[in-house]
């Protein structure tokens, strides 16, 4: 988890915005969205056999 510390005389929008970067940056948001639904193992291989080609 990505940690933002506030500076000094930083306003709380351009806190949040840092923050969203760190995690954009980090990939937080795109591991949770690929792990949202359980997918099994058979069709991930096939997912991958897929990208190959």
């Amino acid at each position: 988890m990505p940690a933002v510390h506030r500076r000094e005389g930083e306003d709380l929008d351009s806190l949040i915005r840092r923050f969203k970067k760190e995690c954009e940056r980090e990939g937080i948001l795109s591991e949770i969205k690929k792990r949202e639904f359980f997918v099994p193992p058979s069709v991930e291989k096939r997912k991958k056999k897929g990208k190959k080609r």
